[in-house]
């Protein structure tokens, strides 16, 4: 059985010749500008077992960034910050954002002021090289009322002025329950993208989750022009297992449409991050997956 993002969160914790385009044509040239990546929760047990050697592995694939989902006791897999951007450094990585969720008690609403895990959490970030600080969730407790819920989205721009004085940027990236969830009528995603400021709180769409919330990417991602700095770049199938409808998959051979999603992000939509994220593996090994999907987004020119 599968373990998607999701669950993971709310409980706490093959060869380039199968390309489409075939072995004939060249290879589309990258933008500079463009900054591919791998989230870390794509290989999640290899990354327990053997963080350095994986990131090793994901270095000779050719990743240059990664985005990590394991921050714990103020470490990186283990790492303290220092010791684990030196890790990175060693095999010619760099951590451009990573995930830790925001929870309620990061905030004191009396005292106007963040808890000391939290400002620990961006003062380590920072320390580790990240640009971008991301919660991957919004505790269910703040989606029952449009009063709190906005209260809530002013901590996010509180939290984006937190990381600015560090160098960097609050985000927030999406599941599945922004897009089936209303508060008074109107849709949480909405109200997200309504009440966070740009210039402090900054967008990953994770293109896959948000099919098992009944919506498509390609419509979110041209209601918000500008306003998606990062996206996860996925694939979805139909789920043989597991709760959810759908699973994600090899890029390009699911119903996303992600070479698509990704140009709209690149032309419009004001990504410079692309993060591939595979959760689901079809029988591959996790690293197996990684390699492929790597090579097929160089072979879209990212």
């Amino acid at each position: 059985m599968t373990t998607s993002r999701r669950n993971f969160l709310k409980t706490g914790g093959l060869s380039v010749a199968a390309l489409a385009m075939g072995s004939h044509k060249l290879l589309a040239a990258a933008d500079p500008d463009i900054y591919l990546a791998i989230q870390l929760y794509s290989v999640r047990e290899d990354m327990h077992k053997d963080p350095a050697g994986t990131l090793k592995k994901l270095s000779d694939m050719g990743y240059r960034y990664v985005e990590h989902a394991d921050y714990h006791d103020r470490k990186f897999y283990g790492y303290q910050p220092t010791e684990f951007k030196k890790l990175l450094e060693g095999y010619n990585l760099q951590m451009p954002s990573g995930h830790v969720v925001m929870r309620p008690n990061d905030y004191d609403f009396k005292k106007n002021d963040f808890s000391d895990n939290w400002k620990y959490t961006v003062e380590d970030a920072a320390t580790a090289g990240q640009k971008f600080l991301v919660s991957p969730w919004l505790d269910d407790s703040l989606r029952k009322n449009k009063k709190d819920f906005l209260a809530y989205m002013d901590v996010f721009n509180k939290s984006g002025a937190l990381c600015r004085k560090s160098g960097m940027k609050f985000g927030y990236h999406n599941h599945d329950f922004e897009f089936n969830t209303k508060i008074d009528g109107e849709l949480l995603y909405d109200l997200i993208l309504q009440n966070t400021d740009p210039a402090l709180v900054a967008q990953q769409l994770d293109m896959g989750n948000l099919y098992n919330g009944g919506f498509k990417a390609i419509d979110v991602a041209k209601k918000y022009p500008g306003r998606f700095e990062l996206m996860h770049v996925k694939d979805e199938i139909l789920a043989k297992t597991g709760t959810e409808k759908y699973e994600s998959t090899i890029l390009g051979k699911g119903i996303v449409g992600t070479k698509e999603i990704c140009d709209i992000g690149k032309t419009s939509g004001g990504t410079k991050y692309f993060i591939i994220e595979q959760e689901s593996y079809q029988g591959l090994t996790p690293l197996d997956c990684s390699k492929q999907d790597y090579d097929i987004m160089k072979s879209w020119g990212y």
